[in-house]
């Protein structure tokens, strides 16, 4: 199993949340985020005043899934959050040793 990560702009989540039911994968858990990576965020004119802003608002999706649908999970995310400009977002993926579904006991990829 593994966990996929995905760092995305919030405008793209319900294509990214579509393009992963259509290959499979239901579960997953949706955080609100804020960050920057290289953009470093951008200067704004509110009132009259210039002020910049350095935390830009991002969407956080996780998910764990069997090993063999990683590659089907990633390319879904590529293709729907990627527009081709800076901020686009990230995906990490890590090892899952174990999942335990807390209803029942039940381990593994079963319990996912």
């Amino acid at each position: 199993m593994q966990k996929i990560e995905a760092v995305i702009q919030p405008s793209k989540l319900d294509a990214v949340k579509d393009a992963l039911v259509e290959v499979g994968i239901e579960g997953m858990t949706i955080l609100e985020a804020r960050g920057h990576g290289r953009q470093k965020g951008h200067t704004e004119f509110y009132r009259g005043r210039e002020y910049t802003v350095d935390l830009l608002p991002k969407i956080k999706l996780e998910t764990v899934v069997p090993d063999e649908l990683v590659e089907k999970a990633i390319q879904a995310i590529l293709s729907a959050a990627r527009s081709g400009k800076i901020g686009d977002g990230k995906i990490f993926v890590s090892k899952i040793d174990e999942a335990v579904r807390i209803r029942n006991d039940e381990r593994g990829p079963s319990a996912l």
